[in-house]
């Protein structure tokens, strides 16, 4: 089965297809960056006219690397939420009526279960169970996957995404938009533990995640320093190792309490270098070092569990793609599942409701 898969959500323009014999075989994506950069910020506007001026060419483009005719498809996919309405709805509208000329089924994928599933696309030994760790500029969440469609909730940010706040960061010390992958390049040069800042909620039990203060605490450390470059570079690697152990906290605890040895991490953050070189440490090895605890330890004989691992996709299906849609879509379209012919878009959308395959 080969699916069309098209992602606007926000500001990228994500067209692939996928078969499911052969796997992805071709995909393009357009970013607006230079066009929000003025704005310091996604104009919701501007990025819907964006994706009307870029999806059409996207499409033709991505068929014609795939060696592909339009005739040859046999389904669409789009995503249809959550994101803005907007940007929704082109992709909606266009997919809707591609699939409607070419008398195909067509189905609206959740834009978090793409990134959840998005290991998924080049890893087919990843299986459920196991807990996902969906952190963008939009969502930091925590889920356990039970299947394919079943997924529970553990815990989410109740403020600030870790995206966001290291985007809003980024902008408050002054780095060019967008500002978090900017201040994840700064931190490399940072010095460790010249600016300890504190670790969000993981002094109380529980697996959400607050970053509000966490960058308020950055902005008041900013405003009394020297303000160098150096400085900078230290406070933003000070900032960075603050976000990384939170995560790997609430990550360590979610493993735990769920009993899953297999921890998948999505979404933009989970590009971040630092971020997967500890939650790798982590999961394939003891807590605390050499002497820690197992971490999987609970419910096995003495000898311990089998090593645990941890799956990202590659850095460029960890932002919006349209691959992840794609392949999500054919999963559900080999299911049975499609829509009617309304285009319809869910611009808040609880994972938690979708139905499983």
């Amino acid at each position: 089965m080969r699916v069309l898969g098209i992602e606007t959500s926000c500001d990228e323009t994500g067209v692939a297809v996928y078969d499911t014999e052969r796997g992805l075989l071709a995909h393009a994506l357009y970013s607006q960056v230079e066009l929000h950069a003025e704005y310091g910020g996604v104009v919701p506007e501007l990025a819907s006219r964006d994706h009307v001026r870029k999806l059409l060419p996207l499409v033709r483009q991505t068929l014609a690397e795939a060696g592909l005719g339009v005739e040859d498809l046999d389904g669409v996919a789009y995503t249809a939420g959550p994101g803005l309405v907007g940007a929704l709805m082109v992709g909606a509208a266009a997919g809707r009526a591609l699939a409607w000329a070419l008398d195909l089924p067509a189905v609206g994928v959740h834009h978090m279960e793409g990134h959840l599933l998005a290991p998924m696309l080049e890893d087919p030994g990843l299986k459920p169970p196991f807990v996902a760790l969906l952190v963008s500029g939009g969502h930091t969440q925590l889920v356990e996957v039970a299947a394919i469609g079943a997924y529970r909730l553990l815990g989410e940010t109740l403020d600030d995404a870790a995206g966001e706040a290291f985007d809003k960061t980024a902008k408050l010390m002054g780095l060019p938009y967008p500002g978090g992958p900017e201040l994840a390049r700064l931190a490399e040069s940072g010095r460790p533990g010249l600016f300890k800042f504190s670790r969000p909620m993981t002094d109380r039990p529980g697996l959400d995640f607050s970053f509000s203060g966490l960058k308020t605490q950055v902005l008041l450390a900013w405003q009394a320093s020297d303000q160098s470059p150096q400085t900078r570079a230290d406070i933003a690697r000070g900032f960075e190792d603050a976000v990384v152990e939170t995560l790997a906290v609430k990550c360590e605890r979610a493993l735990k309490q769920t009993g899953a040895r297999t921890l998948v991490v999505a979404g933009g953050v989970g590009a971040n270098v630092r971020l997967r070189e500890r939650l790798q440490a982590l999961v394939a090895g003891p807590v605390g070092g050499p002497s820690g605890p197992k971490l999987f330890a609970k419910g096995f004989g003495p000898e311990g569990p089998p090593t645990g691992r941890v799956c990202f996709p590659r850095p460029a299906f960890c932002t919006d793609n349209g691959a992840m849609i794609a392949f999500v879509g054919a999963l559900r379209l080999r299911a049975g599942q499609h829509e009617a012919p309304a285009v319809t878009v869910t611009p808040r959308w609880d994972m938690a409701s979708l139905p499983p395959l």
